[in-house]
């Protein structure tokens, strides 16, 4: 089986190939294609990936190609993490947000609308390629804001694209060790919303819900980051525990405050964490496994760090440092390839899910998979505070998809002004004027 990675040179790439290592069952993957337009990063991350493989006798054949169509052709996977932009972007999405006052976040306000509007219509492109080149592959989109972009390529390729995070696996399994749940995989997450936009409200095992045990203690509930990070009154009032990302909603303010006098926003010390590691990487007289081992290390230590510093909440526990989506994408393409059937949460076309959106609108839910794909599994109504927000933020999604498609810059200031973070209609004007001049990818924007 065939599995083509596009953005091959990003740095959790080897976080994948670790997970296909430990798949020896068959109908496992046999050919890892690598895809970037950057070959000095493709060259470093395989070196990794076959410092990986050393020991593995029947590893997975790595090859890598900047040539996209060649990656394409004959794949039955396509995972698409790439980064329109670069690191670079991604600072520059920062700078300009905060500038203005309102949060460049890559997935969250200004900052994710500036990185969706260059990403779908490249996404856009790929999802079109994907139907003439393999039309029987599936599509697995890591791409941020990933809500959106699998919206985007969902327009050309259907159901065939499915998008996957690792926020919603992760909060779960926090929550299901702070309760005493001896099998995580065994317990139900009622998760709804958008990607990086959604509650968790209740967690069954055995047919009990043990989220009200949770709610009931203070100590309990303060014991693990969402409630470090919220605060346990908030949490109780709320009656859910919240997707991380929705700190930045919650705490706008001082996010944002908190993000202003950060010595470098999380971009540029990405940017210049990841700038040392690729140079590091690819000389011959080092580990490169070992230099990715330690850089990851560092990178998941300061994940979210000025939130945690604005809430007080400390450093990250050392059992939420492994990360995750890997295995939440292991488990999706074994449940398809093999009909393992299984639960997992993903982004999918709602369907009739959630009533108050359309059939097409992605979101982000539990879903049974199987060998046609992920089904969404009805829930129940969000509570109006829940429903307004992702509604509102679907409203935007829907206009960054319209300005990417139509090239209007009119359209576009409206998406930045209609986001529940971005507080006057002016600073929307001055946004995509900030972004159009430091994006080239921006350029059609007329």
């Amino acid at each position: 089986m065939k599995l083509t990675i596009l953005g091959g040179g990003g740095f959790r790439v080897p976080l994948v190939y670790g997970a296909l290592l430990g798949d020896r069952v068959e109908g496992r993957v046999t050919h890892v294609v690598l895809h970037d337009l950057d070959d000095r990063r493709l060259s470093a991350v395989t070196r990794v990936l076959a410092e990986q493989a050393a020991t593995v006798s029947d590893a997975p054949q790595v090859t890598a190609t900047t040539d996209l169509d060649e990656a394409l052709r004959g794949a039955d996977f396509v995972f698409s993490a790439i980064r329109v932009g670069g690191l670079e972007g991604r600072a520059n999405d920062e700078r300009v947000a905060l500038a203005e006052g309102v949060l460049g976040q890559e997935t969250v306000g200004a900052g994710g609308i500036a990185y969706g509007l260059r990403t779908v219509p490249v996404a856009v492109g790929i999802a079109q390629r994907v139907a003439r080149l393999a039309p029987d592959a599936w599509v697995i989109n890591f791409t941020n804001p990933a809500g959106l972009v699998t919206e985007a390529m969902s327009r050309h390729l259907g159901d065939r694209v499915i998008g996957i995070c690792d926020s919603p696996v992760g909060l779960g399994r926090r929550i299901a060790r702070v309760l005493g749940v001896q099998n995580p995989g065994e317990a139900w997450i009622d998760y709804v919303g958008l990607n990086h936009l959604g509650w968790v409200r209740g967690l069954r095992v055995a047919g009990r819900d043990e989220l009200p045990r949770l709610l009931a203690d203070p100590d309990l509930l303060g014991s693990f980051e969402e409630g470090k990070l919220f605060g346990v009154d908030w949490l109780r009032s709320l009656g859910a525990i919240p997707n991380e990302y929705l700190h930045y909603y919650y705490f706008n303010r001082e996010a944002v405050r908190a993000y202003q006098q950060a010595d470098k926003t999380r971009g540029a010390f990405l940017r210049d964490q990841q700038a040392r590691f690729y140079e590091e990487a690819r000389r011959a007289d080092v580990s490169a496994l070992d230099v990715w081992d330690r850089t990851r290390a560092e990178r998941e230590a300061t994940y979210m760090s000025e939130n945690r510093q604005t809430a007080g909440a400390g450093e990250r526990e050392p059992d939420d440092l492994s990360g995750g989506y890997e295995k939440v994408a292991l488990a999706l393409m074994r449940a398809i390839a093999r009909d393992e059937r299984t639960t997992l949460i993903l982004n999918v076309r709602n369907q009739a899910t959630l009533s108050v959106l359309d059939t097409d609108a992605v979101i982000e839910v539990p879903c049974l998979v199987d060998a046609n794909g992920a089904h969404p599994v009805a829930v129940a109504p969000l509570p109006d505070h829940a429903t307004g927000l992702v509604c509102a933020v679907k409203a935007v999604e829907r206009e960054v998809l319209a300005a990417a498609e139509s090239g209007s810059r009119t359209t576009a200031v409206k998406a930045f002004a209609l986001h529940p973070l971005v507080d006057s209609v002016n600073v929307a004007r001055r946004l995509v004027e900030g972004y159009t001049a430091v994006h080239p990818g921006l350029a059609y924007l007329k």
